[in-house]
């Protein structure tokens, strides 16, 4: 199940083409794969993704912004952190988020999350996701210059 949202080309990739997020399936959980030009798109398109699993991304609003902070010793445990970082603010403050901005440096990572309460009549939320897992926990940049950030959601 690859899902792009709408306004996203699915044509060739490469240095302008646009970040990008799709699904993809795992058993009974799903997938998150995000694609961007730097490492820190590629992370914020894998939140979309992240999002995308419970309700439209685009359908969030983005009034409030939660600032966050994460740590690991390599790209892929901070991919996993960041996700799970997501997941934490968005049970715990009742909200969904719409939109991410992340800076990288040396395995810190800070990011802001934009979101809203959520309201299960306009959001219509699907499911909860209940944590990034290091299954098919990958982080690299591929051979056409893009980064991809991906791992599998428990649902």
């Amino acid at each position: 199940m690859e899902s792009i949202p709408a306004g996203h080309e699915t044509g060739s990739i490469g240095e302008g083409a646009p970040p990008r997020w799709e699904h993809f399936e795992h058993k009974a959980d799903i997938g998150v794969r995000g694609f961007g030009r730097t490492l820190a798109e590629s992370f914020e398109q894998a939140a979309l993704a992240l999002t995308a699993v419970a309700t439209d991304p685009a359908s969030v609003q983005a009034s409030d912004i939660v600032q966050v902070e994460c740590r690991a010793a390599d790209t892929e445990l901070l991919l996993a952190d960041w996700l799970n970082t997501i997941i934490f603010e968005a049970s715990t403050r009742g909200m969904l988020f719409g939109r991410f901005a992340a800076q990288i440096n040396d395995g810190h990572l800070r990011g802001q999350l934009y979101g809203e309460p959520v309201d299960r009549l306009r959001h219509q939320p699907a499911v909860e996701a209940k944590g990034a897992t290091y299954t098919e926990l990958r982080v690299a940049r591929q051979l056409d210059g893009l980064w991809v950030a991906q791992c599998v959601i428990d649902v």
